[in-house]
């Protein structure tokens, strides 16, 4: 056990180190977040928006800021090697992928539960609307079914630069806005035409946006949202994690490791 806690702490210290001396990882907790939900925020009121529609749009905004700032910490553990050719050393070492996972997530979790706290006050001191106001269970539900699920886009975006190299890049900035066009984001899902609608009841994100919405009113399109958002993403994380396991094996096999190494 104490091995094991030595391994995660020090990816989670690595990773942790790493952002506090990079000034961009700044900015994608305190400055981008909220100029996405001042400007979504700021459209509703010019378009004049009912006081219902405005609290949809903006749990989607709260949303799609704490996933993606979280699943980006869960990718940098293998980008940051992969800017600095060091892939190599790290999966050399004697530790096992889920070491770097946890680590890498640890640090997600604690930068997503910071944008959802700033968003959260934003939200209510501009616009007048309180993510907390249905109590603090459901937004501790809300917010740990967010950080779940960024996980799982995290891994796969890992596995996609074992696999591919710096080309998946950008998986790691477009993966997340891919996810949220067809889990109802801005708007239900119900709207969707009939295969991408399909598509969303496979998305934990979607039962997540729709537990959290029923406290404000909203009818959820979906039974029992919080259980399944629950269930998907502990299944998709599984799978995430194994298929990141066979990404490490496979780069250490055709010799992936060294090319994306110094």
């Amino acid at each position: 056990m104490t091995t094991t806690l030595v391994k995660v702490s020090a990816f989670f210290v690595r990773n942790w180190w790493m952002t506090q001396r990079n000034t961009f990882t700044f900015f994608e907790v305190a400055v981008w977040p909220v100029v996405g939900l001042l400007s979504v925020g700021l459209m509703t009121t010019f378009l004049r928006l009912p006081g219902e529609a405005v609290v949809f749009v903006l749990t989607g905004t709260l949303a799609l800021s704490v996933v993606q700032v979280c699943q980006l910490d869960v990718a940098y553990a293998v980008l940051f090697d992969v800017w600095s050719k060091s892939v190599k050393h790290q999966f050399l070492a004697p530790i096992d992928p889920w070491h770097v996972a946890v680590g890498a997530w640890l640090v997600g979790a604690l930068r997503g539960a910071a944008v959802f706290a700033l968003l959260t006050a934003v939200t209510r001191g501009v616009f007048g609307v309180s993510f907390v106001a249905h109590g603090w269970t459901v937004a501790v539900a809300f917010l740990l079914g967010l950080l779940l699920s960024a996980a799982g886009l995290g891994l796969l975006v890992c596995s996609l630069l074992l696999l591919c190299g710096l080309r998946a890049e950008v998986s790691a900035w477009s993966g997340v806005s891919l996810v949220f066009l067809v889990c109802g984001v801005y708007y239900p899902v119900s709207v969707l035409p009939q295969p991408l609608a399909g598509l969303a009841s496979a998305v934990p994100l979607t039962y997540f946006l729709e537990a959290f919405r029923a406290g404000f009113g909203f009818d959820p399109v979906f039974s029992h949202p919080l259980g399944w958002g629950f269930a998907l993403a502990v299944l998709y994380l599984g799978g995430s994690y194994l298929i990141l396991a066979g990404a490490v094996a496979r780069a250490r096999r055709t010799g992936m490791l060294l090319k994306l190494s110094d």
